[in-house]
């Protein structure tokens, strides 16, 4: 078995160093949801604390308000679904809602979570990263037999992305075959919003240049650890409090 570890990633991890500004270290726009307005805030959340220079909620103009005043101060919102940047260099849709349909030819590193994996196109490319739970992959990829194993590597290869299959037994696999899996994960992780945490987080790393694979493998066993350090009780918004520490013990 193929597990993950921070030995494989570990020297990957984006350090800030002197004579650098935000823009150095990336810029998310994360589609924020019309209803479940707090699947995106701990998205937007867990995506700065991992170290993204800039972080922007684009939101339809009836809900932008309530992020402004529920997200922190260093988070963005803006009421137009349709605003880019051209330093943009990643972004998410999903968590919490769909307010818009997701770009499927984008060149731009991109995050398909929750509701962005319905109705997916038949081919992507390996800079799509889907982030589903078992449930929302069994919809997603309907006609896959086997393994739970076999069907995560096929769906990867057929629709030519990554995939971070979420679970207990975490699965990392590469549209070109290769794959690691992941238990470094407590059973208080299975809680509302630790699937959003993980998304951000993945942007966050991804925004800083790391790349795809290694992001996903860094950032699944780093939630877990931030879950084991939190201990009994955990909600998810304390997994993203949690962030810095485990970053720092790395």
């Amino acid at each position: 078995m193929q597990e993950n570890s921070p030995d494989l990633w570990r020297h990957l991890l984006p350090e800030k160093v002197k004579e650098t500004h935000k823009y150095d270290y990336g810029w998310v726009l994360i589609y924020g949801a019309d209803e479940l307005t707090g699947a995106t805030r701990l998205a937007a959340s867990a995506c700065t604390r991992m170290g993204a220079g800039l972080v922007t909620v684009l939101a339809n103009k009836e809900i932008a308000n309530v992020y402004r005043v529920a997200l922190p101060a260093h988070i963005m919102v803006r009421n137009d679904l349709q605003w880019f940047h051209h330093k943009v260099n990643v972004k998410i849709y999903g968590c919490g809602g769909l307010p818009i349909k997701p770009d499927y030819k984008s060149n731009i590193t991109t995050i398909l979570d929750a509701d962005a994996l319905k109705k997916l196109p038949n081919k992507l490319s390996p800079n799509y990263i889907l982030t589903p739970h078992d449930g929302e992959f069994d919809k997603a990829f309907p006609e896959l037999l086997g393994t739970r194993l076999e069907r995560v590597l096929s769906a990867a290869n057929n629709i030519n992305a990554h995939i971070v299959l979420k679970g207990a037994e975490t699965i990392i696999a590469c549209p070109n075959g290769k794959y690691f899996i992941n238990h470094h994960a407590p059973p208080t992780l299975a809680t509302a919003g630790s699937g959003d945490v993980l998304a951000g987080m993945i942007g966050g790393l991804i925004a800083q240049k790391m790349p795809v694979f290694e992001a996903c493998m860094a950032t699944t066993w780093i939630h877990g650890e931030c879950a084991y350090e939190f201990g009994k009780g955990l909600v998810a918004e304390d997994i993203v409090d949690m962030i810095p520490n485990v970053l720092n013990a790395l």
